[in-house]
């Protein structure tokens, strides 16, 4: 299900994760060459994702809220 992108936060180990508007956690790491998101890497990049949407898996299998 697409939800939009919030805000983003790190977690414990250091990694972004987006803060989507059903109240999940999404992990955006840039880990070439694997997923190529050089954009988490600056407070720019994230800024311009912010109400974009992505595909949240945890909506999709009825999960609860991350916060």
């Amino acid at each position: 299900m697409k939800q939009k992108v919030h805000d983003f936060e790190l977690d414990d180990e250091g990694h972004w994760m987006a803060k989507l508007s059903c109240g999940h956690y999404q992990h955006v790491r840039h880990d070439p060459p694997l997923r190529v998101r050089e954009w988490v890497l600056t407070s720019e990049g994230r800024l311009s994702r912010v109400g974009q949407e992505l595909n949240c898996i945890k909506c999709d299998n009825d999960q609860p809220r991350d916060f």
